[in-house]
C-alpha cells in the first residue's frame, strides 16, 4: 500500500514549528486543535499507528508549545504514544505519514529524530526521572529553562515515578510534571491510586470548597501573629483533608487541579501561570482517551492502536485480514492452554503487568477470576508476586514482554532464582516486534536469562510445542522456566488435543542433509525450514536442527550434528552477543576437533522500526538471508564483479 500524507489545514499547514505556532492569536488555538486532532485521525486511518492517546493530548500539546519556548524548554513525553500531536507541530508534519514504517519516523520521541525531542522514551514511568536529571543538570549549569515531564495515570501507578516524586520534592527541584489523567492505559487501570485519581475527578465540590476556605483564611490577614500562624495551621490541615491532591502534597509537589484537558484556552492560561511559580508542581488535568473520534471513546483498549486501514467516520476495517491470518496468534494460543492447563489444576495462577489483551490473560481472568490477576505497570512487582505466590505451592504463570521483563530482573534473580522457585515466565514478543522498534524489540531475554542459575530457557518452533512446553513447565518444580515466543501468528497447524510431556533440555532433528546443519531455537526455524526447501530445489540438501532448549542445552544433539556435518550455522531471533548461538560456543570450545560455527541472530548493535519482515531481512535471518549464507559457506571465494 502507497503511503499517503493527508491534506492539512489552513492554520496547521502554516505551522513548521513552536515559533510559527507562537505567531497566532491564544482564540485561534482551538481551531489549530481541531485541524491537528483531524490530521492525526486522516493519517492514521490510512497508515495505521497509535491512536487514541495522541488525540487525548491535543489541546494539552497546543498549549504547551504555545506558552513554553521548546526545545530550549525540555518537554519530556512518558511513554510516548501520546505524541505524535508533538510530532506534527515540531517540522515533521511532511514525514509523518511514514511514521512507525521502515526506514521512517519512530512513533515514538527519539533524540536523533528532532532537537524537540528531549528525551527518548518508550517505556512507561520514567518521564519524571529524566525531567529531574535535566532540571538538576540546568541548575548546575545555571540555566534558567523550563523543565516539564507529561505522564499519564496508567504510568503514574509505575514504582519509578513515585521514586522520582519523593527525590523531586526532596530537592525541592524546580519542574513541572503534568499528571494527563484519562483513568485509561492499554488495558484499564488498576489499582489504588487509580481510585484516588477517580475520586479526585469526581470531587468538583472539593474544589469549591477550597476555594472557599481560602476566601475565608484571607479575613484573618490583619489580625496578629497568633492568629496568623493558628489561621496557617487551620489552611494546611482543612486543605489536606477536604482537597484533591494531598497524596502529592505529601511528596514535596504543589498540587494544582483537576482541570478540563481538552479546554486548550484554559491550559494556555493555567500554563502561562504555573511557569512563574518555581519548585517541583503537578498540573493535574483530565482528558478522554480517542477524544474527537467516538469509536476509539467507546471502546479505548481496542483503539490504543490501529495496525490496518479504517473508515475515518465508523472506525470500520477497510480491508479484511488476509487468509494467511487465519493461524492464531501465539498469545492466544498461550491464553487458551493456560485456561485448559488451569481447570485441570487448581494451583495454577497468573499474572501480567498491566497487559491482559496484549498477553492474552483475558481469557483466564474471565473463567477463573480469582487466579488472575493484573497488577498494574509494576514489572518487578509482578516476578516477585509470582514468587510469593510459587513459595506457597501454588504454580504461577507470569505473562509479561521481553522488553518489560528486562525491568524485573533483579526479581528475576534475587526473588526466584536463588530461591529455586518453579515460577513459568511465558515471555511474548520475544524477538524483533516490528514497528514498536527499539524500546519494543524483546533482543536480550535469552542472554540475560542463560547467565542465571535455576533456570530452563526455552523456546517452542510452534504453537505445538509452545502449548506442549507449558504443560511440562506446569508440572516442574526444580526451577524457574522461561517459555519465549514472538508477536504475531503462529503456524496454523493443527493442534492435538490435550497436551504431550517433552523432555526437559532436548530438540529434534528435522532434517538430514550434507555439509551443513543448521541449530534453530524457537519459531524462528521456520526460516530455516524454507531455506533449506528452497536449497533442496537446487539440489543442496542441508541438515536442521530445532534445539527447543538454549539452556540446558542438548549437547547429545550437538554432538550428532558435529559428527555429520562441516559446518554449523545457529539461528535464534536474539541478540548474537550471549544468547543461544554463544551457548552452543561456549560447549563446542571444549572440543577438540569440531566444525566452524557461524552465529546468525541479532547484531550487536540498535535495530530501528518497520515490519518483523523488513527486519529480519535486514539483519539476514530471514530465508533468503540463510540461503545466500550457506552458498558462502559452500563456496567461499568472492565472486569478481
Amino acid at each position: 500500500m502507497e503511503l499517503e500524507s493527508p491534506k492539512p489545514g489552513e492554520l496547521l499547514a502554516k505551522i513548521n514549528s513552536p515559533d510559527d505556532l507562537k505567531e497566532l492569536q491564544p482564540e485561534q488555538l482551538q481551531d489549530v486543535c481541531d485541524e491537528l486532532r483531524q490530521y492525526i485521525i486522516d493519517t492514521i486511518s490510512v497508515n495505521g499507528g497509535h491512536f487514541g492517546a495522541s488525540l487525548g493530548v491535543v489541546e494539552l500539546t497546543t498549549a504547551l508549545h504555545y506558552v513554553f519556548d521548546t526545545p530550549q524548554d525540555r518537554l519530556i513525553w512518558d511513554v510516548g504514544h501520546q505524541a505524535y500531536g508533538h510530532k506534527l507541530l515540531t517540522g515533521r508534519r511532511g514525514k509523518f505519514h511514514t511514521n512507525r514504517r521502515y526506514g521512517g519516523l519512530s512513533g515514538f520521541p527519539k533524540r536523533s529524530e528532532s532537537e524537540y525531542d528531549a528525551f527518548g522514551v518508550g517505556h512507561s514511568s520514567t518521564s519524571i526521572s529524566a525531567a529531574l536529571g535535566m532540571a538538576v543538570a540546568r541548575d548546575l549549569n545555571k540555566g534558567d529553562n523550563n523543565v516539564i515531564a507529561v505522564i499519564g495515570d496508567g504510568a503514574m501507578t509505575g514504582g519509578l515515578a513515585f521514586e522520582a516524586m519523593n527525590n523531586a520534592g526532596a530537592m525541592n527541584t524546580d519542574m513541572l510534571v503534568i499528571l494527563n489523567d484519562n483513568n485509561m492505559s492499554i488495558d484499564p487501570n488498576v489499582g489504588a491510586l487509580k481510585e484516588y485519581l477517580a475520586d479526585i475527578t469526581t470531587s468538583r465540590t472539593f474544589n469549591k470548597m477550597r476555594d472557599e476556605i481560602y476566601d475565608m483564611l484571607g479575613h484573618f490577614k490583619s489580625a496578629g501573629e497568633k492568629m496568623r500562624k493558628v489561621a496557617s495551621r487551620l489552611e494546611k490541615a482543612m486543605t489536606a483533608a477536604l482537597t484533591p491532591g494531598s497524596l502529592f502534597r505529601a511528596l514535596g509537589f504543589k498540587y494544582y487541579g483537576p482541570t478540563d484537558g481538552h479546554d486548550v484556552d484554559g491550559l494556555y492560561k493555567i500554563l502561562n501561570d504555573l511557569k512563574n511559580i518555581k519548585g517541583p508542581k503537578l498540573l493535574h488535568i483530565v482528558t478522554v482517551k480517542g477524544k474527537g473520534f467516538a469509536p476509539a471513546e467507546r471502546e479505548q483498549t481496542k483503539w490504543h492502536a490501529s495496525s490496518s486501514p479504517f473508515d475515518k467516520i465508523t472506525g470500520k476495517a477497510l480491508t479484511p485480514a488476509p487468509k494467511s491470518q487465519k493461524a492464531p496468534k501465539y498469545q492466544d494460543v498461550f491464553g487458551e492452554a493456560l485456561v485448559e492447563l488451569a481447570a485441570a489444576d487448581e494451583r495454577i495462577v497468573s499474572m501480567t503487568p498491566a497487559m491482559p489483551s496484549g498477553s492474552s490473560l483475558w481469557p483466564m481472568m474471565n473463567t477463573f477470576p480469582n487466579r488472575a490477576f493484573d497488577v498494574g505497570i509494576a514489572e518487578q512487582h509482578a516476578v516477585t508476586f509470582a514468587a510469593g505466590l510459587a513459595a506457597e505451592g501454588k504454580k504461577a504463570f507470569c505473562a509479561i514482554y521481553s522488553t518489560f521483563l528486562q525491568r524485573g530482573y533483579d526479581q528475576v534473580i534475587h526473588d526466584v532464582a536463588i530461591q529455586k522457585l518453579p515460577v513459568v515466565f511465558c515471555i511474548d514478543r520475544a524477538g524483533l516486534v516490528g514497528a514498536d522498534g527499539p524500546t519494543h524489540h524483546g533482543a536480550y531475554d535469552t542472554a540475560y536469562l542463560r547467565a542465571v542459575p535455576n533456570m530452563i530457557v526455552s523456546s517452542p518452533l510452534n504453537e505445538q510445542d509452545l502449548r506442549d512446553m507449558m504443560y511440562t513447565a506446569s508440572g516442574y518444580e526444580d526451577a524457574a522456566w522461561a517459555i519465549r515466543y514472538p508477536r504475531g501468528r503462529a503456524t496454523g497447524m493443527k493442534i492435538a488435543e490435550g497436551f504431550k510431556k517433552i523432555d526437559i533440555g532436548k530438540g529434534q532433528k528435522l532434517r538430514d542433509g550434507e555439509n551443513i546443519a543448521i541449530l534453530s531455537f524457537g519459531p524462528i526455524g521456520k526460516y530455516a525450514t524454507e531455506a533449506a526447501n528452497l536449497l533442496a530445489e537446487e539440489g543442496i540438501e542441508i541438515g536442521h536442527f530445532d534445539m527447543r532448549f538454549a539452556k540446558p542445552l542438548d549437547t547429545s544433539l550437538i554432538d550428532e550434528a558435529c559428527q555429520s556435518y562441516d559446518h554449523i550455522i545457529t539461528l535464534e531471533d536474539g541478540t548474537k552477543l550471549g544468547g543461544f548461538g554463544s551457548a552452543v560456543a561456549e560447549y563446542l570450545a571444549e572440543k577438540k576437533e569440531k566444525p566452524t560455527l557461524n552465529i546468525m541472530g541479532i547484531p550487536d548493535e540498535i535495530i530501528e522500526h518497520g515490519t518483523q519482515e523488513e527486519l529480519h531481512a535486514e539483519i539476514g535471518i530471514d530465508s533468503v538471508g540463510i540461503v545466500e549464507e550457506i552458498k558462502r559457506k559452500l563456496d567461499p571465494t568472492p565472486v569478481e564483479s
